[in-house]
């Protein structure tokens, strides 16, 4: 059936009339192999408020994706409205490199306010491209011109974006096997509660001895200082707090202290990528607040420009050794984000939203788990603050030394079609893309949020029933309303950030 135009109450303001479906058709045709949202939730939007997208065909959504993790007051929050109506009325320039401007001058007066103490008092700030991608770039370069030493450490799970560097320090193989070997990085594993690279959980053994976290800890200490380790002296170790897109795995508070003495006596520069957990997302400003830890360079983006593209790091004032126009960026000027982005900071420290986040999110992480109690599909649950993770699997299938049973990412791309179909959007990351993230806007009410545990609910069981029936996946008249088509269903990978 064809839907001649958005039905909702600002049809008046939308015209010509639009066929989301020819819109859809259009973009398959125009845009390139390596889109990702747009096959996995064929919506088209025409609208937006709060925590709510309305669509060309009608309906409206409840997004638990944000922008990635990119709107944390939301869609059109007054605040940010007002303060790009306010730039553009005044007539500032909107493109100005690395000029300073009086939006430049508000914006980092702003964000030092809010950075996590123990960068010191003279913390340098660089802007960069657009993107957390070209922030994880600027990053590995400063470490490794600062120390004379080229050979990162990153985590396995770890994700920090699809350019050269910020690729090659990410864990992904799949988006990186077709690609040279850009950096030298060894890979360190990192903790995790269902899927250990140790097979023996974190604080889950039946005997006394070391979880998964200490092993961790044991194994990177023995390896940086084993002579026929074969490590090179390392620039930086690079890590999140909480892995986004590696599955929403946050890292235990005291394995991250252990992480920071680690690199601190051996004089190994530590990057905090906070450019998805930044801004309130986890319960603190910044995730790294949880274990009481300060970074030599944190990395800022997403939430940071308030809906806009902007990206930063913060870093030690000793470490301010590069030259001028040792690395630029066209875009590093964004008037508009950095507006934005004064707005938003300003708003969620005076309002403290992360503390909201933390209660929130608590309450969402136990209706999770009460959803994984009576459902033998949902293998783990875990997060923190408003970024959240079911972990699907096959309990039907054998489970592994650890008691992890074998992700089900099938599963995990029918709940998300059938959440999509409820009017609520969602997205999959971890291992084999099974495991289901929820990354609300911070300033969700309560209600959406009984709303969010209800729908999913309804849509896993419905899911696991349609997996049940295996209907003939060949036959579009099998496939539910808001599922992708064949033609969307291959899987291009995660989002860039």
């Amino acid at each position: 059936m064809t839907i001649s135009a958005y039905s909702g109450t600002d049809a008046g303001r939308l015209a010509p009339a639009m066929d989301p479906a020819e819109i859809l058709a259009r973009q398959r045709e125009r845009e390139s192999a390596a889109r990702t949202y747009a096959r996995t939730l064929p919506i088209v939007p025409v609208r937006a408020e709060g925590a709510t997208i309305f669509g060309a065909d009608g309906r409206s959504y409840l997004d638990c994706l944000s922008g990635a993790g990119t709107l944390a007051l939301g869609h059109n929050h007054p605040d940010v409205v007002q303060a790009i109506t306010e730039t553009l009325s005044r007539g500032a320039p909107l493109h100005t490199l690395d000029l300073a401007t009086p939006e430049k001058d508000a914006f980092t007066d702003e964000l030092r306010a809010c950075l996590p103490p123990g960068l010191g008092s003279d913390v340098k700030l660089h802007f960069c491209g657009p993107s957390g991608a070209d922030a994880v770039e600027a990053a590995l370069k400063l470490a490794q011109t600062a120390t004379g030493n080229h050979t990162l450490l990153a985590f396995t799970g770890g994700y920090h974006g699809m350019t050269s560097g910020a690729l090659a320090v990410t864990g992904n193989v799949a988006v990186k096997s077709p690609l040279p070997a850009a950096m030298s990085v060894v890979r360190l594993p990192f903790p995790h509660p269902y899927r250990c690279p140790f097979g023996v959980g974190l604080g889950q053994l039946p005997t006394a001895g070391p979880d998964g976290a200490d092993l961790s800890i044991r194994y990177i200490e023995r390896l940086l200082d084993d002579p026929l380790g074969g490590v090179t002296a390392p620039a930086a170790l690079i890590v999140e707090a909480v892995q986004g897109e590696g599955g929403v795995v946050p890292a235990p508070d005291d394995w991250m202290r252990a992480i920071r003495e680690i690199t601190r006596r051996r004089g190994i520069l530590l990057i905090l990528d906070e450019v998805q957990t930044g801004v309130g997302r986890t319960g603190r400003f910044w995730a790294a607040q949880h274990s009481g830890i300060a970074p030599d360079i944190l990395v800022m983006s997403k939430a940071i420009g308030g809906g806009q593209p902007l990206a930063v790091i913060a870093y030690r004032a000793e470490l301010d050794v590069w030259t001028p126009g040792a690395h630029t960026g066209t875009f590093r000027g964004n008037q508009l984000a950095m507006a934005a982005g004064r707005a938003t900071l300003r708003r969620v420290r005076r309002d403290g939203l992360d503390e909201r986040a933390a209660n929130l999110g608590a309450r969402l992480l136990t209706g999770l788990r009460e959803l994984a109690r009576t459902r033998p599909h949902v293998g783990h649950v875990r997060g923190r603050g408003l970024m959240l993770g079911a972990e699907l699997v096959d309990p039907a299938a054998a489970a592994d030394a650890a008691g992890a049973h074998p992700a089900d990412p099938r599963l995990a791309a029918l709940v998300r079609a059938e959440c999509l179909r409820r009017g609520l959007i969602i997205e999959l990351g971890g291992r084999h893309g099974a495991v289901i993230r929820l990354l609300p806007p911070l300033i969700i009410t309560e209600a959406q949020a009984s709303r969010v545990l209800a729908t999913l609910a309804d849509a896993l069981d419905a899911a696991v029933r349609r997996l049940v029936t295996a209907p003939d996946r060949s036959n579009p008249t099998d496939r539910p309303r808001g599922e992708p088509t064949p033609a969307d269903r291959e899987d291009a990978g995660r989002g860039a950030q």
